[in-house]
C-alpha cells in the first residue's frame, strides 16, 4: 500500500511551537475538531501506536505528534485539544486556537461526525477563516451507514471549496484518500486560500440537502437509551448497579493471576541471590536489592497488574460505548449544589483507576476554580492502588471465604465508594465556601452517540496505555521504597528494629484513631505505593526483616486477631484506607498540573486531616456505646 509508520527521530527539527520533522519536505497537518468526533482515533490510525507526547509550550495542556509516510511522503500529525469553536474559553481551547492561528502548519484537518455534521460546521468555517489550507474529514461513517445515514461528500466539497474526505478512522477506512487530500492540499496552497473564502454561509446552509436519513427515528434509538441511563428514576440506580458489576468482576477476576503472578516472581529470588553472590556482591547488598527492593517490586506489580487489567477494560468499554458522560450528567445537579463542575463525574470515575490519571483528566474542566476543586478532591476516589487492601480486610472480617463471597465484598466495597463519593461532594462544597469561593460555570457536556466498542483497541489502550503506564510510575516509587524498607527491619536502635522503634512512637495517636502504631507506620510507609501497605503490617507484626506474604486469609486473620484486632478496628482501616494522604504518585502529578506547591500541601493535608477525624469520631462512638 506504500504505507509506514513510525516515531519521530533524534535529528528532529524544531519549529518554534514543538514541531517534530525528520526532513524539510515533510508535510505538518494540524488535527482539530470537536469533542468525541474520533479525532484521536483518525490521529491513532494514521500514526500507530508510536507517538511523540509532551505538554504544550508554557501549558499543562498535553500534546501529541506522530509521524507517519505514506508513498514516499513524510507526514508529521499534531493531534491539537477538542474545541467547539475558536473562541476560546479553556486552556486547551486557547492551546487550539493559538496553534490554528499561528500558520505553523501546511494543512489544518477538521475532524467532523457524519452523525452530527452541522454541529461541527461552525468549527470548520472558523478554521477557513483563519486559514484556506483545510481538508474535512467526516469521520465515523461506518456509524452513519448502520443508522441510515448517507453523507454527500461531493456536495459538502463543491458548497466549502475544500477538500472532503469521508473515513472510518476506527476500522482504519479512507485513511489513504485522507492521506493524499493533505498531500494535494499542501502542494497548491496560494489556491487555497482562494478559494476557502465562506463568509457569510452558515451551518444550516452548508449541510442542506448533504445529510439524508433513511431511518427518520435514528436519533430516537439514542433517546430511549438516555432515558434509561440518565433517567431521573433509572440514571442512578443503573450507575450504581454497572459499579457494582465492575467491582465484582476485578475481584472475582484477580485473584488467581495474582497468586500466579507472586508465585513466578518469588521463584527467581534464590536465582537472583545466587547470581549476586556469583558477581562477589556483599550479603547485605545481596539481601537489601533481593528481599528489599526486587520484593516490594514484584508485590506492587503482584497486586496492582491483575485488577488493573480487568478493570481498566472495563472502564474502557463504559467509556468507549459513549456511556461515561452520561455518569457525569448524572451527577451534574450534585457537583452543582456543590458550586463545582459536573465534569468532576468523569475525573472521579477515572481516579478510581488511578488518581494521578484522574488528576490528569480535570483538564477536561474549563474554570481553573473548579479545575482545582476536582483535583484537591480526587484522592477520595479509592485507587486500584487500595482495593487490595480494603478486599483484604472485607473478606477476613465481614464476607469470608465462602461461595458467593466475591458477591458480599462487591456490595460492600461499592458502599465504600459511594462514601467516597459523598465525602467528594461535601469537601467540594467546602472548598466552594471558602478557598476556593465561586459559583458554578455552566459548560456544554457533549453526548456521543452508543457504539459498540471495539475489544482489540479496548485491550490495547486499556492494558498497555493505562495500566502499564500506571504500572510503571508505582513500580518507579515501589523500588526506592523498597530498600528504605528491609533498612528500617535490618537497622536497629536500642535492641530494636527501626520499624518497631517507629511503631512504638506511633501507637498513641493510632490508638485514638483506633487502629495501633503498626497500621499507621505502615500507611505512611505506604507513600510510594499503596498496595505494600498490608505487606508492611505483616513483616512488623511477624518482626521479620523483609517483605512478607501469608497466603491464606484465615492465618492472615488469625495473625491480625492476637495483635488486638477486632471488627472495629478493621472499620477503622477500611475508613483510613479510603481517605488519607494521595501517594507519591498522585502528590507529583498535582505539583505538576496546579504548578503550585500550596495547593499541592492543600490536596495531602485536606485528606489526611479528615481522615484521622473520621477515625476518630468512629472510634469514640464504638467506646462511648461500649461496643465490642
Amino acid at each position: 500500500m506504500g504505507l509506514s509508520k513510525s516515531s519521530v527521530g533524534m535529528g528532529a527539527l524544531d519549529m518554534g511551537l514543538g514541531i517534530h520533522k525528520k526532513r524539510n519536505s515533510d508535510i505538518v497537518a494540524a488535527l482539530a475538531g470537536n469533542p468525541n468526533v474520533g479525532k484521536s482515533t483518525v490521529f491513532n490510525a494514521m500514526t500507530g501506536m508510536r507517538q511523540h507526547t509532551g505538554n504544550w509550550a508554557g501549558k499543562t495542556v498535553a500534546s501529541a505528534q506522530g509521524y507517519a509516510c505514506y508513498k514516499g511522503q513524510g507526514y508529521v500529525l499534531v493531534d491539537i485539544p477538542g474545541c467547539y469553536s475558536l473562541d476560546a474559553h479553556s486552556a486547551e481551547e486557547e492551546v487550539a486556537r493559538d496553534f490554528l492561528c499561528s500558520g505553523e502548519f501546511d494543512v489544518a484537518v477538521v475532524v467532523c461526525d457524519a452523525l452530527c455534521l452541522e454541529r461541527n460546521m461552525r468549527l470548520v468555517l472558523q478554521v477557513l477563516g483563519q486559514t484556506g489550507k483545510v481538508v474535512v474529514c467526516v469521520n465515523m461513517m461506518d456509524e452513519a451507514r448502520k443508522k441510515h445515514v448517507s453523507v454527500d461528500l461531493k456536495k459538502l466539497e463543491n458548497r466549502l471549496g475544500v477538500p472532503v474526505v469521508g473515513t472510518s478512522a476506527r476500522s482504519n477506512v479512507g485513511m489513504e484518500e485522507l492521506y493524499r487530500a493533505i498531500k494535494e492540499m499542501a502542494a497548491n496552497r496560494a489556491e487555497a486560500l482562494e478559494r476557502g473564502k465562506t463568509e457569510g454561509i452558515t451551518p444550516g446552509e452548508i449541510c442542506r440537502g448533504v445529510i439524508e436519513s433513511g431511518d427518520k427515528g435514528y436519533h430516537a434509538k439514542d433517546r430511549r437509551k438516555d432515558k434509561f441511563f440518565t433517567g431521573r428514576i433509572t440514571g442512578i440506580p443503573v450507575m450504581l448497579l454497572l459499579l457494582f458489576l465492575v467491582f465484582w468482576l476485578t475481584i472475582v477476576g484477580a485473584n488467581y493471576p495474582s497468586e500466579a503472578l507472586h508465585s513466578f516472581f518469588a521463584s527467581w529470588e534464590g536465582k537472583l541471590m545466587d547470581g549476586l553472590c556469583f558477581l562477589g556482591i556483599p550479603k547485605m547488598w545481596r539481601e537489601m536489592l533481593v528481599y528489599g527492593m526486587y520484593r516490594v517490586l514484584t508485590w506492587v506489580v503482584s497486586v496492582m497488574l491483575p485488577p488493573m487489567a480487568i478493570f481498566f477494560p472495563l472502564f474502557t468499554i463504559l467509556e468507549d460505548s459513549g456511556y461515561l458522560p452520561r455518569v457525569a450528567f448524572n451527577l451534574d445537579k450534585c457537583f452543582k449544589k456543590c458550586n463545582a463542575c459536573g465534569k468532576q463525574g468523569i475525573t472521579m470515575c477515572i481516579g478510581a483507576g488511578c488518581n494521578a490519571a484522574g488528576v490528569v483528566g480535570c483538564r477536561i474542566i474549563d474554570s481553573p476554580r473548579e479545575r482545582l476543586i476536582a483535583i484537591i478532591t480526587n484522592s477520595f476516589m479509592p485507587c486500584n492502588g487500595r482495593f487490595p487492601t480494603l478486599i483484604a480486610v472485607i473478606t477476613m472480617f465481614f464476607v469470608g471465604e465462602a461461595a458467593g463471597a466475591s458477591i458480599g465484598a462487591a456490595f460492600i466495597l461499592t458502599g465504600i465508594i459511594l462514601l467516597g463519593v459523598g465525602l467528594t461532594f461535601l469537601v467540594s462544597w467546602f472548598l466552594s465556601v471558602t478557598f476556593l469561593k465561586g459559583v458554578p460555570s455552566s459548560f456544554a457536556l457533549e453526548m456521543p452517540p452508543y457504539r459498540r466498542p471495539q475489544i482489540g483497541r479496548v485491550i490495547i489502550r486499556s492494558v498497555l496505555d493505562r495500566a502499564m503506564f500506571v504500572l510503571g510510575r508505582a513500580a518507579l516509587t515501589a523500588a526506592p521504597a523498597g530498600i528504605l524498607l528491609w533498612i528500617l527491619a535490618n537497622g536497629r536502635v536500642n535492641d530494636m528494629t527501626i520499624l518497631s522503634y517507629l511503631s512504638g512512637l506511633l501507637d498513641i495517636p493510632a490508638k485514638a484513631m483506633g487502629l495501633d502504631g503498626v497500621i499507621l507506620l505502615a500507611f505512611l510507609l505506604g507513600l510510594p505505593a499503596n498496595e505494600i501497605v498490608v505487606p508492611i503490617m505483616i513483616m512488623a507484626y511477624l518482626s521479620q526483616g523483609s517483605l512478607a506474604e501469608i497466603s491464606e486469609m484465615s492465618i492472615l486473620k488469625q495473625l491480625l486477631v492476637e495483635n488486638g484486632w477486632t471488627w472495629a478496628t478493621a472499620v477503622s482501616v477500611m475508613l483510613f484506607t479510603l481517605v488519607h494522604w494521595p501517594c507519591a504518585t498522585t502528590c507529583l502529578t498535582i505539583r505538576k498540573e496546579t504548578g503550585s506547591l500550596k495547593w499541592t500541601f492543600l490536596s495531602f493535608m485536606i485528606p489526611t486531616i479528615l481522615g484521622c477525624a473520621i477515625c476518630v469520631l468512629f472510634h469514640g462512638i464504638t467506646m462511648l456505646f461500649a461496643i465490642p
